[in-house]
């Protein structure tokens, strides 16, 4: 196992000796310095695989009870974050046909396997206008860090942040379980990931998260003071 860190502007190790030592993942508002050189667009995280043309439709129940569409798009196309050339992911909500969000979220994968998210530009929709632009952010802008969405090799009780811009996204993520069963419309499966999302700006807002190896997110359970929600898989299209 290499322990040299790829990207840590801190090389903080786990404390002892022995093989088992992995480089620290960003927490909070951490800083990280990324090197440029160790990233890549070409995602293939085994967890996540985001190759050009991959499609990904669900059926989300909101936390209120509306039903929406949710359509994910991992386009040809690139931005350059940081000096970083990131991957551009389309993601569109509709209700009834017409969208209520649109959203460019924009990722990259580094040498070690870990899947970065570097940031998105999101519009909410009312009556076809554009109502608002709250949570669109960019790593190196305005103080905003890139986080994991998901790390190389998940491990129970690992915890990351996934993105960090004050105020607006601070989400952040454990990883509970490596050995789930999950079944959707699309399909069932075991040896799921799971994971525990939060954020301190929604403190009574808890995500669980189901991620199949080899599709990627395949379900995802929230728990709020307002009711539960849920998003599962009901078609994959890969290229």
């Amino acid at each position: 196992m290499n322990l040299r860190p790829l990207f840590l502007v801190l090389a903080v190790l786990a404390a002892g000796c022995g093989g088992n030592e992995k480089p620290a993942l960003p927490q909070g508002s951490d800083p990280f310095k990324l090197d440029p050189a160790e990233f890549s667009s070409q995602i293939d995280n085994p967890f996540f695989p985001m190759r050009p043309g991959s499609i990904w439709v669900y059926k989300e129940k909101d936390v209120d009870g509306s039903l929406q569409r949710v359509e994910v798009t991992v386009t040809g196309r690139t931005k350059t974050i940081m000096g970083i050339e990131a991957r551009v992911v389309h993601d569109l909500v509709t209700v009834g046909g017409k969208v209520k969000e649109d959203t460019l979220d924009w990722y990259a994968q580094d040498k070690a396997g870990n899947l970065w998210y570097l940031g998105e530009d999101t519009k909410e929709y009312e009556d076809g206008k554009v109502s608002s632009t709250a949570g669109s952010w960019e790593a190196g802008v305005d103080g905003a860090l890139a986080g994991i969405l998901l790390p190389a090799d998940p491990q129970v009780g690992m915890t990351y942040r996934q993105e960090y811009y004050k105020g607006e996204a601070e989400d952040r993520a454990k990883v509970v379980s490596v050995d789930e069963h999950a079944s959707v419309p699309y399909g069932t499966f075991d040896g799921v990931l799971k994971t525990e999302d939060t954020t301190p700006l929604e403190p009574d807002l808890v995500e669980r998260k189901y991620y199949a190896k080899n599709v990627g997110p395949v379900l995802s359970l929230a728990v709020s003071k307002e009711g539960p929600g849920r998003e599962e898989l009901i078609s994959f299209t890969k290229p």
